[in-house]
């Protein structure tokens, strides 16, 4: 634990993940001065790269970056300057055939491509040319209305600023409504199952976009899933993408950015408690105090963790808003291995360029999912794994020596409390065996080609990385935990009422989990909207202490 002696700063960011370290980089470039304090001795949290093994880089959490790509985050803070390089996933999807050994269409892989035109080759020789047609017709309406859901996410959530991003995809042109309001609010609050339904005949496509589309973590059966598969829409035109040097290229970037600015980091000696001071009713945080007792004072405190950590790091203090607080964190979401192989998944009939740059979605029937998403919800391990792997190992030589690979397999629905009690510990080594097992029967000899393995159930990503039971997206993504509701309806602007000066980041908070850095822009973003009105007022005193103290609570009677 680092010893480190007190300050005096104005922004105090608790948590080094993603999202704290956008904040704290917005906060800095606008020339605050700002700490930020991490528990873990790695910078990064969930968006981090360790060594492994020797000499063999892996991620922690994240490794293909998909919403990041897309929120201008990386570009508004200029992380290329600071070593941030993404390679493009391109092909960024790739489904196999269900007969590997069948020469017909049966036996073609579906291989998604930024280029359009290739995509829809692709669902073409598998699927026929009424599915390529519609897919092409699916990315023409849904690459809009997607767009329009990046802006939302990059907004505060309102549903007037909701309505005012949706609203010119129903709006009249030429005297004719583009969209009929009725179809927009049927296609955003339908299933993804029912939106697949709709525009495609082939199980094995709809299979695919569904299997992409459940990484947000809700099955593609519940009601407001459609936006997380038509997400594919925007992938044509910039693709998921990998760091060079792994995920935790990026927060290295962010830390890099924000020492340039003056800010500063310490890792390990996080927050322990919130220092709060003031009289009942107008309660305000100063600060923070660190597990080795050293206070970092500041008039802004924002917690970039769990919003259940929050509620304990404010004890006592916590008003009503934060110690009522009960978001929906669910019952674990998935497993995680890390495999070192000696060799790259190999798929019948397709080439290693085509198959391992993105995402193996490795699902060729929706009945996959529902089967694997029923047994998480009786509490118990799936009987048939549905694998999505990832080997950016292929195309980064940086990760591993040579004739070595990293090769990621995401399991989903795996539960964190199972039904018969069963110890996760002891259960860990088979779990992974069986989903290894899965990716081996798309690419045969596979699990002969792993060395070692590094298993992440949902309790030791609890232990890792912070995340309670194993909800590597905070609280569930379901439509009820979303916006206005995210993460609970009185926290949903990223303050909390009853507590001046604390703000709220991270994946617990709009627009949820994933890379994207949004929330941390938008908590910064209020920071600093929520300072002006104090520096207008400090000004029209003329800077006496008097006029200065009067300044303060006119702006906090004005809040209340």
């Amino acid at each position: 634990m680092i010893s480190t002696p007190d300050v005096s700063v104005d922004a105090v960011v608790i948590g080094a993940g993603h999202n704290g370290l956008v904040a704290a980089c917005h906060l800095a470039r606008a020339g605050l001065s700002v700490e930020v304090v991490e528990a873990d001795d790695v910078l990064g949290g969930a968006v981090s790269t360790v060594e492994r093994w020797p000499g063999v880089r892996v991620d922690r959490g994240s490794s293909a970056h998909v919403i990041i790509r897309h929120s201008g985050v990386a570009e508004e803070l200029d992380l290329a300057r600071y070593g941030l390089r993404y390679i493009d996933c391109d092909p960024w999807g790739f489904a196999p055939a269900p007969s590997p050994g069948d020469p017909g269409p049966a036996g073609r892989p579906l291989v998604f491509s930024v280029d359009l035109a290739a995509t829809c080759a692709s669902i073409e020789a598998a699927c026929g040319a009424a599915d390529a047609a519609a897919y092409r017709h699916f990315v023409e309406v849904w690459g809009p209305r997607s767009a329009a859901v990046v802006r939302a996410f990059g907004d505060r959530p309102s549903p007037g600023r909701l309505a005012r991003h949706l609203w010119p995809l129903g709006a009249p042109t030429g005297g004719r409504p583009r969209t009929p309001g009725g179809e927009l609010a049927t296609d955003f609050l339908g299933s993804g199952d029912a939106l697949l339904d709709r525009w495609f005949t082939s199980e094995r496509l709809k299979a695919a976009l569904a299997w992409f589309g459940a990484q947000s973590g809700p099955p593609m059966s519940e009601p407001g899933t459609a936006a997380m598969v038509a997400w594919v829409a925007l992938l044509h035109d910039v693709p998921p993408g990998h760091p060079v040097g792994g995920s935790g290229g990026l927060t290295s970037a962010l830390a890099a950015r924000l020492a340039a600015d003056g800010g500063r980091i310490t890792l390990g000696d996080g927050a322990a408690r919130l220092l709060v001071d003031g009289p009942p009713g107008d309660r305000r945080v100063t600060g923070v105090q660190t597990a080795s007792g050293r206070r970092v004072t500041a008039p802004v405190v924002v917690a970039a963790c769990h919003v259940l950590a929050t509620r304990e790091l404010a004890g006592d203090d916590a008003p009503p808003a934060l110690a009522a607080a009960a978001p929906a964190v669910g019952n674990g979401f998935g497993l995680v291995v890390r495999a070192l192989t000696d060799a790259l998944p190999s798929y019948p009939g397709t080439s290693a360029d085509e198959a391992l740059q993105g995402l193996q979605l490795l699902c060729t029937d929706r009945a996959q999912l529902a089967r694997a998403h029923g047994d998480w919800l009786a509490g118990e391990l799936p009987r048939e794994p549905v694998p999505l792997a990832m080997s950016f190992s292929a195309s980064d030589p940086t990760l591993a020596p040579a004739g070595q690979h990293v090769v990621t397999v995401w399991g989903q629905w795996y539960p964190y409390t199972l039904a018969d009690g069963g110890d996760w510990d002891a259960l860990a080594e088979p779990a992974a065996r069986q989903l290894i097992a899965a990716v081996d029967r798309y690419a045969p000899g596979f699990a002969d080609s792993v060395q070692r393995m590094y298993v992440q159930t949902p309790l030791e990503l609890e232990r890792e990385l912070s995340l309670p039971r194993g909800n590597v997206m905070h609280v569930e993504m379901s439509l009820a935990s979303m916006f206005t509701f995210r993460p609970t309806p009185a926290l949903s602007q990223h303050r909390v009422p009853g507590l001046g000066g604390l703000y709220l980041s991270g994946a617990s908070t709009h627009p949820g989990g994933g890379v994207s850095g949004n929330s941390g822009r938008t908590a910064a973003r209020l920071v600093l909207a929520d300072r002006r009105p104090a520096a207008r007022a400090r000004a029209r005193a003329g800077g006496t202490i008097a006029g200065a103290i009067r300044a303060v609570r006119q702006v906090r009677g004005g809040r209340r």
